[in-house]
C-alpha cells in the first residue's frame, strides 16, 4: 500500500495539521517507507513461531510481599476534622 499526494493532504486535514507542498512530499516518502515495512514484515512466514511477550529471556525480580509499614490510621484521623467508624466525614457538596 502507498499513498497518494491526495492520501496525505486528506490525512493532515483531518489531523488538523497545515502541511505545505515540501512537508507534504516528506512526510509522504516516509509513510510510504512505513507501509513499506509494515508489507516486508507481513510477507515473512511465521508459522510455528512462538510470541515473545519480552524481547529478551529475563527473569523479574520480585520482592517478598509483606507489610513494610505500621498501620497509622487511627493517628491520621485523629487530626481529621471529622471521621467516624475508619472512614473520613466530609460535607455533601451534590444535591
Amino acid at each position: 500500500m502507498s499513498l497518494t499526494h491526495d492520501d496525505v493532504h486528506r490525512i493532515a486535514r483531518l489531523a488538523r495539521l497545515e502541511l505545505d507542498e515540501q512537508e507534504a512530499a516528506a512526510s509522504q516518502e516516509k509513510l510510504n517507507g512505513i507501509f513499506g515495512l509494515i508489507e516486508r514484515m507481513q510477507a515473512v512466514d511465521t508459522t510455528g513461531v512462538e510470541p515473545l511477550y519480552h524481547p529478551q529471556a529475563v527473569a523479574q525480580r520480585l520482592r517478598e510481599d509483606r507489610v513494610s509499614e505500621t498501620d497509622r490510621r487511627h493517628a491520621y484521623q485523629a487530626v481529621a476534622p471529622q471521621a467516624e467508624d475508619g472512614l473520613y466525614l466530609v460535607p455533601k457538596v451534590i444535591e
